[in-house]
């Protein structure tokens, strides 16, 4: 079954990898960013263009979202999956974050995706059908390694908004759950881990290797798939063994 996939911040990173696996398997993948110019490159340098639709849709602007829903009503009249991927990161001691900070970081992580999981899945509700994934983080788990206290406490509120949405929507064919990665082998870990201490980083990992961004990837593909229709309000770890439950 060909789907309709909305990829949020998937202009780089981990979004785009999620985001050209979908259109790798013929699905209509909307490759939304902060600005439409970005989102425009990131169609140009994709290997399925043709499968790549740009928008704009900045998470931190609650009228972005309605404008999506109405233009995902116009151009394709369905949507089937919502991948909340967008999210700001900011690795400062816990005693030096400011409050503005601290608002700026909540505001795009927690907010953002709880508007997201709120006015575009009213839509999938209406139509009675839909998948939303979040991207949480081990940081939400475990308090946070490399990242910051405020990066942390919005990732553990995404857990929660996930198990809310997922009781909100259970009955109405809509699926809510969440992914948690542990540390990538991305552009955002080698952000915040300066190169002379990657190595012992990963030492301290059990499983003695960074994740890969791909099979974060495929795991969103299962969990957008019909068949994951009794997987809901899950957030499922991939950590290399850093927090196990």
């Amino acid at each position: 079954m060909k789907q309709v996939v909305l990829v949020t911040g998937a202009a780089s990173g981990l979004g785009n990898v999620i985001a050209e696996h979908f259109a790798g398997q013929g699905h209509q993948v909307i490759l939304s960013a902060s600005t439409l110019e970005k989102a425009e490159n990131a169609k140009k340098n994709s290997r399925f263009p043709e499968n790549i639709f740009p928008l704009k849709l900045d998470i931190s602007v609650e009228t972005d979202f309605h404008k999506a829903v109405e233009c995902i009503r116009q151009q394709f009249n369905q949507l089937d999956v919502l991948i909340n991927n967008a999210t700001v990161t900011k690795a400062t001691p816990v005693l030096e974050i400011s409050a503005a900070d601290f608002d700026w970081i909540t505001q795009v992580n927690q907010r953002g995706t709880f508007q997201a999981c709120q006015i575009i899945g009213k839509y999938m509700a209406e139509q009675g059908y839909g998948r939303i994934i979040n991207m949480a983080s081990l940081a939400g788990q475990n308090g946070g390694t490399a990242t910051g206290a405020h990066y942390a406490a919005s990732k553990g509120a995404i857990v929660t908004l996930t198990k809310i949405f997922a009781k909100e929507f259970a009955a109405k064919g809509v699926t809510v759950n969440a992914v948690a990665p542990g540390p990538m082998e991305s552009p955002i870990v080698h952000s915040v881990v300066p190169d002379e201490k990657i190595e012992q980083f990963i030492q301290n990992i059990p499983v003695k290797a960074l994740g890969s961004m791909e099979f974060i990837a495929e795991t969103c593909a299962l969990l957008a798939s019909p068949n994951a229709h009794f997987v809901t309000g899950a957030t499922w770890d991939i950590n290399g063994g850093l927090f196990m439950r």
